[in-house]
């Protein structure tokens, strides 16, 4: 009997982010949002169940991996999730589940020294600035290597859920983007469409647990892996 030839597979190598970021108003206070960090926790221990080398970075939340394969490193800030991106060049599939916050607050370093870092109650109230938080997925969009796949997300109310997905997905360079509604950050469920570079949508079989979302979409992701894999060009440096 003929021995079956086996062909094996290049380990893929995966960044997930996961949670929301915290932004300080002073040393006790922040401005951030509900998200849990449970879809991307879930796509870390699938991940790592297929045997890829899976990387998350994780915000302030309380969840965590099951999985003792995944190497979690932890931010808290939209700052430093970006350092820790910036130090994540060599992946094959980024995966960007976190809830960066868009805003946070300009404060005075010098009214913080002058108050011990923790700003008191005042009676006439208190105002804040904001500014714009670094946009990190269209930065990674900017330096993506060929044969990286870049997975984004985008929680949007239903009536311009598809519009803005595929806005987001040309203007970031992203090969996927997940679209789903707002309700989906504090449920236990997800409804989602999957938009590619290529036209297509792909949706969940109605609103199923995270933990079953999590295989469901590394399997689309696989396949975008193996078509980025076949068109990388021979001469494209290694990363």
């Amino acid at each position: 009997m003929k021995r079956r030839r086996t062909t094996k597979t290049a380990t893929i190598r995966v960044v997930i982010t996961a949670g929301p970021t915290h932004e300080p108003i002073d040393a006790v206070r922040f401005i951030g949002n509900r998200s849990s960090g449970r879809v991307g926790v879930a796509l870390a221990d699938a991940a790592a169940s297929l045997g890829w080398q899976t990387v998350l970075l994780l915000g302030p939340t309380a969840i965590q991996p099951s999985d003792p394969r995944v190497t979690v490193r932890r931010f808290r800030t939209t700052d430093d999730l970006r350092s820790l991106l910036s130090a994540e060049t060599g992946f094959d599939v980024l995966i960007m589940a976190a809830a960066v916050a868009d805003y946070r607050p300009l404060v005075d370093p010098k009214l913080l020294a002058a108050t011990g870092n923790k700003l008191r109650r005042q009676a006439a109230g208190l105002t804040l600035k904001l500014e714009a938080t670094p946009d990190l997925l269209a930065e990674v969009g900017t330096r993506k290597s060929p044969g990286q796949v870049l997975v984004g997300f985008a929680l949007e109310p239903a009536a311009r859920l598809e519009s803005s997905a595929r806005e987001k997905l040309e203007r970031k360079r992203l090969d996927m983007i997940v679209a789903n509604e707002l309700q989906t950050m504090d449920a236990a469920t997800i409804e989602a469409s999957v938009f590619d570079r290529r036209g297509g949508r792909t949706n969940t079989p109605g609103a199923i647990s995270k933990e079953r979302f999590a295989p469901w979409l590394l399997r689309l992701i696989t396949k975008s892996v193996a078509e980025a894999r076949t068109t990388v060009p021979h001469d494209s440096p290694a990363r």
